[in-house]
């Protein structure tokens, strides 16, 4: 039985075609299925009856089945859905005044590593499928109608950011479509500004995201230099800075914002000193060696106060030190903000999620052979140049 969650519209008029159904029918399911979330081919009233009778046989619409759900005294809401063979992710919804924001993942676990990331500690399992990301979104949406008790037209997710457990760019196959459904008018609608992906930095898929679908984007970025970020967000070590400044200047070509988001998580002792401001301020004004080539990148910076968990041997900054951090690059002319913690009395806060991952990677086996510290850097090294 095929899911039709795991397509696209294209890919929907594909499959309805090899059946001898014409486009206007993959459209009409399309939106039944995104728009109304819908399930039982019966319903569907305005299909053709022969059409319906294919699609009991031959398809479904298969949700993820949720296995627990929590609820933050803040009102953010955390669902944890089984995806099968030992391994379960987690997803979350942030209610606001004027918006609802919902964080997606895309893998079970997650290979990158960083060191602050709940997720990296917990391994990597396996890609999700384009309808396990989209299941997701699916949920999500369609239960919160129901909850909120919304009219018809009015939306309960008006953001999404793939900023769950996973690197979204390191699965590119189920991303993309999954994307277009985002975007598609007969499906959620959401504009390419109010769809995310965050990324360590996969340099390759960032190129490529631009030319095939460029939506917001957001790069974990934690520390001005690659010493530093060699520790932190072992992917750079593959990926320098040089090369991750020249791809983001890149995307700006065709992005829907005129700026990148910078992510910094807020280390105590580790990466928030005046130094390594400084020294941020030089990386993305072009002073510094990874971009004084290229010139300097347009940016926000987002500084997240680190959410602890256990065995991650790292603390949060002090509030006085994250606010002398964003003064200074406030100082330098750097749109700054510090991200409001939301969700932590649940583990939904950025860099808690953990789900249930059966490790391919066998992280924690490594992890006890050798404990890896942090690199010490000499502050006299983090002189921004002049």
């Amino acid at each position: 039985m095929t899911n039709l969650l795991d397509f696209d519209h294209d890919g929907l008029a594909a499959w309805c075609e090899q059946r001898g159904e014409k486009r206007f029918r993959a459209t009409q399911l399309f939106r039944w299925i995104h728009q109304r979330g819908a399930r039982d081919f019966g319903a569907m009233s305005d299909l053709a009856k022969s059409l319906r009778e294919k699609l009991a046989l031959q398809a479904v619409v298969q949700p993820l089945p949720v296995a627990s759900e929590q609820v933050s005294a803040d009102g953010t809401t955390k669902w944890l859905f089984d995806v099968g063979a030992g391994d379960a992710v987690e997803t979350v919804f942030i209610p606001e005044d004027d918006r609802g924001t919902l964080c997606i993942s895309s893998q079970a676990g997650c290979a990158v590593g960083c060191r602050f990331c709940s997720t990296g500690h917990q391994g990597f399992s396996r890609n999700l499928t384009t309808g396990e990301i989209l299941a997701q979104l699916w949920f999500a949406e369609h239960t919160l109608r129901q909850r909120l008790k919304l009219k018809d037209g009015e939306r309960a997710i008006t953001n999404v950011v793939m900023m769950g457990m996973g690197e979204p760019l390191q699965n590119y196959a189920a991303l993309l479509p999954a994307l277009r459904v985002m975007l598609d008018d007969h499906g959620y609608g959401l504009s390419r500004r109010r769809v995310t992906v965050s990324t360590s930095g996969v340099v390759p898929m960032m190129e490529r995201l631009r030319e095939d679908c460029p939506v917001a984007l957001a790069v974990s970025l934690h520390a001005p230099d690659d010493a530093l970020r060699d520790d932190l967000v072992p992917l750079n070590r593959k990926y320098p800075l040089a090369e991750l400044m020249d791809a983001c200047r890149g995307y700006l070509d065709r992005a829907p914002r005129d700026f990148i988001t910078f992510e910094y998580c807020m280390l105590d002792g580790v990466n928030d000193g005046d130094a390594h401001a400084d020294r941020l301020i030089a990386l993305v004004q072009g002073r510094h060696e990874a971009t004084r080539a290229g010139g300097p990148v347009p940016c926000k910076l987002n500084l997240i106060p680190f959410n602890p968990f256990p065995a991650s041997g790292l603390h949060r900054s002090p509030a006085a030190r994250v606010t002398a951090f964003a003064r200074r690059l406030q100082d330098a002319g750097i749109v700054t903000t510090v991200r409001k913690t939301r969700g932590d009395d649940i583990a939904a806060a950025c860099g808690q999620l953990a789900g249930e991952v059966q490790d391919r990677t066998r992280v924690a086996e490594r992890r006890g052979r050798a404990a890896i510290p942090i690199r010490a850097v000499d502050a006299a090294s983090l002189r921004a140049p002049r």
